[in-house]
């Protein structure tokens, strides 16, 4: 493969599609214009979506750009070697023009002739059909007509080098409805063997509608690929961090400490990168929305900078670099600089105040020699900013005497109760999608509270919520267990849940103090984020009912409107805590 610097692949790209005879459109904006319900443009095909339901694009039917893209949910997963916050997308779309044979051939030529890939290590997935669906039949042709040109007798199925899985890997579409349709990912094995994602075609050539698939009656393309990746591949880097996107930011982070955490300096390098983003785009601090999102990155930074042992002002500095960084590449960056570094400062300014009273409880708690729980410290850490490193740091410079392991332990599994939280309710719609409110997730929040109440019944009343999310897609629901549901116990979690269905059951809530309410619903989670008063919602007739929960969440008013229920999907998430996919069909 070739290396090449990640503006040398981004021109590349461009032009090799505006040879293709497609237009170049403009990079929007983060915060998308005319739709309240995603906080920012989360996937480069976002701005297109009017233009793939049918309207007419000003610039024709063949589109070519590089979108800014964010997403908040990786915020906690940034550290690693490839999860980001912001993040640029490659996208090319036909519009009702070209379709498979074009598509696949076109992406497949870039990878190869003009950034050097080496076709011996392409892969490949298609959609294997269902019931619904017929196998995609016309992209396993393609692929393997593009294998064979190179000498490669291409095998089919699963594992093989055209892989065909099902809906949940190789399918685009909401579950609301709408234009959709099957999907080819393309992998490139690394030197190490690993089978990282370098590119997606989505075909849209179904209408979902009533819970019925038909054809569209025009046929899209949606191509994404992301940049951060194809540069890491081809300057051959340990991570993201090592690119020539991150590497300036990331240098001048490292020049400023001496502890040299790498995990905390990459938060830093992404969170201050993505900020004078967010910044560019108009978005202030605060408490609500796009400016929580801003503020979180910002705070976070700074705990981080504080456990590297950075305790002057930074952020200016680093936003600097970031600025210059990317300048060339987006103006308004250059043009909005000293907005930005003010921004930056001033919340920095701020947080370090705050800072300041979280070191003023700690002191109250040495004073008074209590035992520090890890209740505790996950207090100071919500209300502070305080990370369990910087309490720990705290207590033993002051010489306090207390058990640190199961006070990391305690932390940790306060941390992991409320992470879920935080994602969902704490900030609903933040993950992007569509409202939190739309039909297709009230259903969803409905149907969870049948499938805590169903594993139950299966598994025991030990049975507790650890985490959720919901989009109008899917449910994702995690639970204690030390193993998976059995297939055997998957389908009487099934039939449990699609009886409750079937029954038509009345769906109400009453408001109740919150310490009634406990005395009446069993396992209560997550009660910490609760006030005085609280919603209990009942299922079923308020004097015998199915499933009692307390939810702030929107549900439906009867069971009948959820469909039928089927588990999708089950996972390990960490010791002695399950994930279980669902969705309502």
């Amino acid at each position: 493969m070739k290396t090449l610097s990640y503006t040398e692949i981004r021109e590349k790209y461009l032009d090799f599609f505006k040879l293709k005879k497609h237009e170049e459109i403009q990079n929007e904006s983060l915060v998308p214009e005319n739709d309240p319900s995603v906080l920012f443009v989360n996937a480069g095909m976002f701005p297109l979506v009017p233009y793939l339901k049918g309207e007419i694009h000003p610039k024709g039917n063949r589109l070519v750009n590089v979108q800014r893209c964010l997403r908040t949910g990786d915020i906690d997963m940034v550290g690693d070697k490839e999860h980001c916050t912001t993040f640029e997308m490659l996208g090319n779309w036909s519009l009702n023009d070209y379709f498979k044979k074009e598509a696949i051939n076109f992406t497949v030529e870039f990878f190869i002739k003009e950034l050097g890939m080496d076709i011996n290590r392409i892969y490949a997935t298609v959609f294997e059909g269902d019931e619904e669906i017929p196998q995609d039949e016309e992209s396993i042709q393609i692929w393997k007509e593009i294998f064979a040109k190179y000498g490669i007798d291409a095998k089919v199925g699963k594992g093989e080098r055209i892989s065909t899985l099902g809906k949940e890997d190789n399918w685009w579409g909401l579950a609301a409805g709408g234009p959709c349709g099957p999907d080819s990912e393309i992998f490139y094995k690394t030197n190490d063997n690993r089978l990282v994602e370098i590119g997606n075609n989505v075909f849209m050539e179904y209408l979902l509608e009533e819970g019925r698939y038909k054809p569209l009656g025009r046929h899209n393309v949606d191509f994404g690929g992301g940049l951060d990746r194809l540069t890491m591949l081809s300057q051959e880097t340990d991570s993201i961090f090592e690119t020539d996107i991150y590497k300036p930011i990331f240098e001048k982070v490292k020049s400023l400490n001496n502890v040299h955490d790498i995990r905390s300096e990459r938060i830093i390098t992404d969170h201050i990168k993505a900020a004078t983003w967010i910044i560019m785009d108009n978005i202030e601090p605060g408490r609500n929305e796009q400016g929580y999102i801003l503020r979180r990155l910002i705070r976070r930074s700074v705990r981080h900078a504080r456990s590297l042992g950075i305790n002057n002002l930074f952020t200016r500095e680093i936003g600097q670099v970031a600025i210059d960084q990317f300048f060339s590449i987006y103006p308004k960056l250059k043009s909005d600089e000293e907005r930005i570094l003010n921004t930056l400062e001033e919340e920095e300014i701020k947080f370090n105040k705050t800072i300041e009273e979280g070191l003023k409880r700690l002191t109250k708690i040495v004073n008074k020699e209590e035992e520090i729980t890890g209740k505790t410290a996950f207090t100071i850490y919500e209300t502070y900013g305080f990370p369990i490193e910087m309490t720990i740091e705290e207590l033993e410079n002051q010489n306090f005497k207390f058990d640190k392991v199961k006070l990391q332990e305690d932390f940790q599994k306060a941390f992991d109760e409320h992470k879920e939280l935080s994602r969902t309710a704490s900030k609903g719609m933040f993950k992007g999608g569509l409202a939190d409110t739309s039909e297709m997730s009230t259903k969803y929040h409905t149907a969870t509270h049948l499938l805590l109440e169903a594993l139950r019944q299966v598994l025991g009343d030990q049975v507790m919520q650890k985490g959720a999310n919901i989009n109008p897609e899917r449910l994702r629901f995690d639970y204690n267990s030390d193993q998976k549901l059995t297939p055997e116990q998957v389908k009487q979690v099934e039939d449990i849940v699609n009886k409750q269905i079937e029954q038509n059951l009345p769906v109400t809530f009453k408001i109740l103090p919150k310490e009634e309410a406990l005395k009446i619903v069993k396992g209560a989670a997550f009660t910490e984020k609760y006030g005085n008063d609280v919603k209990v919602y009942y299922i079923g007739e308020e004097d015998a009912p199915f499933s009692v929960e307390i939810c702030g969440g929107p549900h439906v008013e009867n069971t009948k409107d959820l469909g039928n229920f089927k588990i999708t999907k089950q996972e390990n998430v960490g010791a002695g805590i399950k994930r279980i996919k669902g969705v309502l069909e």
